[in-house]
């Protein structure tokens, strides 16, 4: 019997509803007042929905959304680095009643999502939140960005989930919530199990990490990110393809689960890599892979800030721990990849590896080396961009 890691919190707190609860809440819905939702409330809806976010149970409220932004912490202590709200114009909370129901949409397809009883309003610093969230209060940071687009009251309370939206069925087998990750490591035996966090094609440097943790592990969860990226990243369904070519020819079949979740990623650096470690602990994973530049943008951060701030947390805090890996790259002396605590020679010899630098070849038409990434994975690449690009 697997003895996987608990849930944080202890136990699993799933908000999405089924069968004739569901049908029932449907009904209800469409005679509530209807809020709507941007991209990333969307997401993070669903990820109350399947689970991801426990034990939250819905939008924050006042006191947990202070000192959360000020602490990483909600107010009975429990870690969570990153506020979860939702944000309404003041003309829309003054007309909401508290302890009232709203319907949320989604305001990209406009589906039902989920109805919500608002039990609080309350207003916040826009800039105040994106300091001490992201460290900046540049605007021109894609998660400060949407700080600063957002409507200025947060509404707080409970959800009730009704829709995961389109991943089930465009991600198929590959989409899965923490209960069923669960089940899968329970059924394969596994107890330590390293999660790899990505919104990148694996390149080279990414495979020797996540080998590395095959070493240690019983086995590994690669689990890429399929919700809302910046406008430069590459799709995921591009990204999927280029997933299935290297499992299929470079992973051991019986060690390696591949699935994928609905957030949408906010470039948070250290804060954004313990929320990834938080609900990896909900999909039972037992460690986090944190390498350079983990959730970062930019040089808003440095590039082992993400693996810094697990230093800063108390032991009782999580229990998931980060597995931390040194900078990576191909060195054509040691004819192979290396980090900077294997590899003795100097940095004429590197190759050094990162998705924004393989984006930027591709996007120029530039073909990467074979030491930059796998063959099968470079020509899916080419063929996106050529397409792209209309080449």
């Amino acid at each position: 019997m697997s003895d996987l890691v608990k849930p944080h919190g202890g136990e699993l707190k799933p908000l999405l509803l089924e069968n004739a609860m569901r049908t029932n809440e449907l009904k209800k819905a469409k005679t509530l007042p209807k809020i709507r939702m941007s991209s990333r409330e969307t997401s993070d809806l669903i990820m109350l929905g399947i689970g991801a976010f426990s034990p939250l149970d819905g939008f924050m409220r006042q006191e947990d959304y202070t000192k959360v932004v000020e602490t990483m912490h909600t107010a009975n202590g429990m870690l969570w680095p990153i506020p979860i709200t939702l944000a309404v114009t003041k003309e829309q909370a003054d007309a909401i009643k508290l302890d009232s129901d709203v319907a949320l949409i989604d305001d990209e397809t406009d589906e039902l999502m989920a109805t919500m009883k608002v039990e609080e309003k309350f207003n916040y610093d826009r800039k105040h939140e994106a300091k001490n969230v992201f460290r900046t209060d540049d605007e021109k940071h894609p998660g400060v960005a949407k700080i600063y687009a957002q409507s200025e009251i947060y509404l707080a309370g409970p959800v009730k989930v009704l829709s995961e939206s389109e991943y089930p069925t465009r991600f198929g087998a590959y989409y899965a919530r923490p209960a069923e990750t669960r089940a899968i490591f329970a059924q394969m035996g596994w107890e330590k199990v390293a999660a790899f966090q990505t919104r990148n094609p694996i390149h080279r440097s990414h495979e020797y990490v996540t080998k590395i943790a095959l070493e240690v592990s019983d086995g590994i969860l690669i689990h890429p990110l399929v919700g809302k990226l910046k406008d430069d990243d590459i799709p995921a369904d591009v990204r999927m393809k280029c997933y299935e070519v290297l499992l299929e020819n470079y992973y051991p079949k019986d060690r390696v689960i591949c699935k994928v979740y609905p957030m949408e990623m906010r470039y948070g650096g250290p804060r954004e890599a313990v929320l990834h470690a938080i609900f990896r602990q909900n999909y039972g994973c037992s460690h986090l892979i944190v390498g350079r530049d983990h959730a970062g943008v930019g040089n808003y951060y440095g590039p082992f800030d993400a693996q810094k701030i697990f230093e800063e947390l108390d032991e009782n805090d999580l229990e998931l721990k980060p597995l931390n890996i040194d900078w990576t790259f191909w060195c054509y002396k040691c004819e192979g990849m290396a980090s900077m605590k294997t590899c003795p020679h100097g940095k004429e010899d590197r190759l050094l590896i990162s998705g924004t630098k393989l984006r930027d070849m591709l996007a120029s038409g530039q073909q990467p080396a074979k030491e930059f990434s796998r063959p099968e994975v470079i020509e899916i690449l080419m063929d996106y961009y050529k397409s792209v690009n209309g080449k």
